[in-house]
């Protein structure tokens, strides 16, 4: 299979399981599903969607009256899509994620195309696909081996996605309060978690996303220092040389 293919599915009640080489999509229109990767699960619904990495062993039980699309995405088959390398972190871990009614109003309707033009099921699954990747990027990065099928609550951060929000917002002040909300926890609990799974402090891993980037600029711009500064959340010179001196062991003129 080298080509993103989409169909819709009713599941039984009967229990399933299996791994596959291809990264699958997993949405419902009307119904319910309970899912389970790797021993970490969810109940899929209208409201729930699931991303299952290639490989993954993973085991399901419908309910036998529900409507449900199954996107099937080869590994290499991303490789065509505009921006690939984003929509193939999608797939970094397995995750369940909201479905807001826009998006399930798209599902609908895609589902009824497919119905009526199956020959155009690449098109419509690359369409799938890239509305999902859309609508993630706003979604609070909280990992999606976060829930057994008996509920129970895992509240492991996702760092690949943690780690992109803060790249897009160095020359901003960051706080805090910010990425525990991004992550919809409170903070003394983020702070504990993130700690637990870093080594370093929230605080600690933005001031070292902060250098690293300015090292790039230093050594492979023009910029002056003070744009670099800037640049990078630092709020003057000054403070940014004593800190890249601090963190490198040397100034960021000597780098340069």
């Amino acid at each position: 299979m080298n080509k993103l293919a989409v169909r819709a599915k009713t599941l039984g009640g009967e229990h399933v399981a299996h791994a596959h080489d291809h990264h699958q999509l997993i949405l419902a229109t009307c119904g319910q599903t309970e899912l389970a990767v790797e021993g970490h699960g969810d109940r899929i619904t209208g409201g729930r969607g699931c991303l299952i990495p290639c490989t993954r062993d993973h085991d399901y039980r419908g309910d036998g009256r529900n409507r449900t699309l199954v996107l099937d995405i080869p590994v290499a088959g991303l490789e065509g899509l505009r921006e690939a390398d984003a929509l193939s972190r999608l797939f970094e871990r397995p995750r369940f994620f909201g479905v807001p009614p826009r998006l399930r109003q798209l599902a609908d309707s895609l589902m009824l195309q497919l119905e009526q033009c199956p020959g155009l099921h690449n098109e419509i699954a690359a369409l799938m696909l890239r509305a999902i990747y859309l609508h993630l990027q706003d979604e609070p990065l909280v990992a999606v081996d976060g829930v057994g099928l008996a509920g129970r609550s895992c509240d492991r951060l996702d760092l690949p996605r943690l780690e992109a929000w803060v790249d897009r917002h160095l020359a901003d002040e960051i706080r805090v309060e910010q990425l525990a909300s991004l992550c919809a926890l409170s903070v003394g609990h983020f702070h504990a978690r993130f700690r637990e799974m870093t080594g370093v402090t929230p605080q600690a891993y933005v001031q070292q996303r902060r250098l690293r980037h300015a090292r790039t600029l230093v050594c492979h711009s023009d910029l002056s220092l003070g744009q670099v500064a800037s640049l990078v959340g630092f709020r003057d010179q000054g403070s940014f040389s004593r800190s890249y001196r601090r963190h490198f062991g040397t100034p960021p003129s000597a780098d340069r």
